[in-house]
């Protein structure tokens, strides 16, 4: 294939350009257009290619193969010379984080003697991985500063294309694997590094770099960030949500954080009230059950018990007692099966009869639940195990 001239090299500003279409490719994952000249960027170097237009055609992947750039399409053109248009937004929003990957490596390895050892750009956030065990919340911190600090400065952002025994003289982050065509990008005063991507043109341009948070990865630490645009969306969301829980708690932001910890202490409050009820009325259902039970078995059918509940009454009724408990929550759809001292084996009877009536669950001997699709299936089960306690029983007593 021939080599596609590479416009992003000259300016990664170019949005709009004419060329014409060199080859034309059919392949089993689509079809694709080689140009005589591109600013639309390949996949590489951590950073997702261009997308846009070609004759108004959306450009669904943009790949670099032996020198040629190939442009998938929806569909081919019907003429050779075609205009083209790039996503800006898309490139810009790479350009910006590119740029400050390339800020915050450097500060990383400034600060912390840290070197980056990936970078990955996705559609949610940018991370970093560095050669380091670990980062604390004050370091974080210190180093978002930092590297804004250098963003105000809107420091010159330049890149060049240097010999082999050029790059040997420059102070390089890291020797580059090519021995010829090596393109610099030179931040003015904080790093040279060798780069194919798309930079902006100063520091100022990145807008803002915010770290969102640094975690342990592999024994290395893995930085996660946004720049630009993404991290001004970022502090809206923020904002948004602080707006809200403002209004929720009618108080002001500043004191949202001892609000919610007060209501967490009312809500544990109310929370252990609201358990001392339940055990005062599961005292006095379990009354009522007892009078009502066939034998050993204790069964009923709640309207909207949870399952938690339903399992703490099962287990006050058959401890230390040769009772069996049965009972379902009609709206969830939950049965639970629970035996004292001479019941069957809970467990064993679910996994041997579920599938029946396509329950899915399982538990011990003493005690075992089951959930359902519907309400009828649950009831379904409910009698069945019902009859089958009942019919036992009865063999029991003959």
């Amino acid at each position: 294939m021939k080599m596609t001239k590479k416009l992003y090299y000259e300016s990664a500003y170019i949005r709009e350009w004419e060329t014409r279409i060199t080859q034309k490719l059919e392949r089993e994952d689509g079809i694709y257009l080689v140009l005589e000249e591109t600013a639309f960027y390949p996949h590489g170097g951590g950073q997702p290619c261009d997308l846009g237009w070609i004759d108004k055609i959306p450009v669904l992947d943009v790949v670099l193969e032996e020198g040629a750039i190939l442009h998938k399409v929806e569909f081919f053109p019907e003429k050779e010379e075609v205009g083209c248009r790039l996503d800006w937004d898309r490139r810009f929003d790479h350009m910006q984080h590119h740029s400050g990957q390339h800020l915050l490596s450097a500060m990383c390895l400034e600060a912390f003697q840290a070197e980056t050892l990936s970078f990955h750009l996705g559609q949610d956030y940018a991370t970093i991985d560095i050669a380091r065990s670990g980062l604390s919340q004050a370091e974080v911190l210190m180093l978002e500063l930092e590297i804004n600090d250098q963003i105000y400065l809107n420091r010159k952002v330049s890149n060049y294309f240097v010999s082999r025994e050029q790059a040997a003289v420059l102070p390089l982050v890291k020797q580059p694997k090519v021995t010829e065509d090596i393109r610099i990008v030179e931040i003015e005063g904080i790093e040279y590094n060798a780069c194919g991507g798309t930079h902006v043109s100063a520091t100022g341009e990145i807008g803002m770099i915010k770290l969102l948070r640094a975690e342990k990865q592999k024994g290395h630490v893995r930085i996660y960030f946004k720049c630009g645009y993404r991290a001004l969306k970022e502090f809206n969301i923020g904002m948004e949500i602080l707006g809200s829980l403002s209004a929720r708690f009618n108080t002001a932001k500043e004191e949202i954080l001892d609000r919610i910890a007060k209501w967490d202490l009312e809500q544990k409050q109310l929370q252990t009230e609201l358990n001392a009820v339940k055990a005062e009325n599961d005292v006095y259902l379990a009354e009522k059950l007892l009078a009502d039970r066939q034998g050993r078995l204790v069964k009923h059918v709640f309207a909207d018990k949870p399952l938690k509940d339903m399992q703490n009454l099962a287990t006050k009724l058959t401890e230390q007692t040769d009772l069996i408990a049965l009972f379902v929550s009609d709206a969830d759809h939950k049965v639970v099966l629970a035996q004292g001292e001479r019941g069957p084996a809970c467990g064993a009877f679910f996994k041997q009869h579920l599938a029946d009536y396509g329950g899915k669950g399982g538990g011990s001997d003493k005690m075992a639940q089951a959930g359902f699709a519907t309400a009828e299936d649950a009831m379904s089960f409910y009698h069945f195990t019902t009859e089958s306690l009942t019919a036992l029983e009865e063999e029991k007593r003959l």
